[in-house]
């Protein structure tokens, strides 16, 4: 019977730096099935903390005096829980910033993709994104107190609390993530298709026009969704310069409350916790996930029906 075979030094060495390695890279597969988990583990978590508060809510308050009746004094003697006042003021908001961030921000990101010399673009890019430094609450006294008694000045009627103006200042906040995302969504652009573009005697701003921005638009989608989500979750800036009363008004000249701004007078602790009026905070909050993952579904599926397209 033959001896087995002793390994050698060498081979014990190499045995054992396969077995690390595997380790190693066993360990990391782990770890970053964990690191990706997480996400989904907190959405899931928070998903599941609104639901559930929200039952007592729900139980309770018929669904349709919550969605379409127009008066919300939930701490009243009398309570009222129509949340129509706090949806149209936050979609008022939210469509104002918009209205300023979408076509500036294109605008932006056409010159610094297409027409800024590289020096330029390395200049006003990181100065734009240095305005998401800046905390949400100094633009909310900001609109109180520089841009409201400024805009009084032109337009009749606008009172010291409105929902113009913090609109066009949420406007502003979200101006960096729309003309970052879409420039870097422009500059993917390969240069062949503006330079077919060039062939074919267009312009430069035609090329911008019809071959990049159709060409870069599941990447504009998304960076206009982003926008918009980041607008209707704002809360320090609607807090402090659109006010914490419910009024169903379409004057953009008069305050009202949103919905982030109702939650933040909510939690101040004024009321009891477990009661009805507590257990509004987490139904509007719901309400407000909802909104925002609607719109980050159509914002996928118009960014998966224009990749396919092009």
């Amino acid at each position: 019977m033959a001896n087995p075979k002793i390994p050698t030094a060498t081979e014990l060495r190499e045995q054992g730096f396969v077995k690390r390695r595997k380790l190693i890279a066993r360990s990391m597969e782990v770890f970053l099935f964990l690191s990706a988990s997480l996400s989904v583990f907190v959405t899931t978590a928070i998903v599941f903390i609104l639901v559930s508060e929200s039952w007592d809510f729900f139980m309770q308050v018929p669904l349709s005096e919550f969605l379409f009746t127009t008066m919300w004094a939930p701490v009243f003697i009398d309570p009222k829980f129509g949340v129509l006042p706090l949806l149209a003021a936050t979609l008022q908001t939210s469509g104002i910033a918009m209205l300023i961030a979408v076509p500036f921000g294109l605008i932006m990101a056409i010159y610094l993709s297409e027409y800024a010399q590289p020096a330029v673009r390395e200049t006003i890019k990181p100065a734009l994104e240095m305005l998401e430094a800046v905390p949400t609450v100094v633009y909310g006294y900001f609109a109180l107190l520089v841009m409201t008694p400024f805009l009084q000045q032109f337009i009749p009627g606008l009172r010291g609390i409105n929902l113009l103006v913090p609109g066009i200042i949420l406007g502003i906040m979200i101006l960096p993530y729309v003309v970052s995302v879409s420039e870097d969504a422009m500059r993917a652009v390969p240069n062949g298709l503006r330079e077919g573009g060039y062939a074919l005697g267009m312009a430069r701003w035609q090329v911008a026009v019809r071959v990049v921005i159709p060409g870069a638009f599941s990447g504009i989608t998304a960076a206009f969704i982003l926008g918009l989500s980041r607008a209707i979750g704002e809360t320090m800036v609607l807090a402090v310069a659109a006010g914490q009363n419910p009024n169903l008004t379409w004057d953009v000249r008069e305050g009202a409350a949103t919905i982030t701004a109702y939650i933040v007078q909510m939690s101040l602790g004024d009321v009891a916790h477990g009661s009805l009026a507590y257990t509004t905070i987490f139904a509007v909050g719901l309400l407000l996930f909802l909104i925002t993952l609607s719109f980050n579904v159509i914002g996928f599926y118009l960014r998966r029906k224009f990749r396919e397209a092009y």
